[in-house]
């Protein structure tokens, strides 16, 4: 009967330069890449490019049917439109756009 011989663990291969330096490269990039995503947003918290609408306010009463909206926004009644307005207001006309083909029409 034969002995079994210890078995014994390959040993393990050295880092080398080249290696660590990726390591650390992947580490340092993604720790900036981390960082920069919560500085954008802390910013981003910090920031309100909005303005508030005092009008708006939950405190405010709302509008009823008798109210009447500022004369600034009022629209003119007896205005005269131009022939663009007039051109822009106009119903569309012809056949509605489709990607079938008509029945008996030929392409060519």
């Amino acid at each position: 009967m034969t002995k079994p011989h210890p078995h014994k663990p390959a040993p393990r291969p050295k880092p080398n330069a080249k290696t660590f330096g990726i390591n650390a490269l992947s580490i340092g990039t993604a720790a900036i890449g981390l960082g920069g995503a919560l500085l954008a947003v802390f910013l981003r918290s910090k920031t309100n490019a909005e303005h508030a609408a005092p009008d708006l306010a939950l405190d405010k009463p709302r509008p009823g049917a008798t109210d009447r909206a500022p004369d600034a926004f009022r629209p003119d009644p007896t205005a005269v439109p131009t022939k663009a307005e007039r051109e822009s207001l106009r119903h569309a006309t012809g056949p509605a756009p489709s990607f079938a083909a008509d029945r008996g029409s030929t392409l060519g």
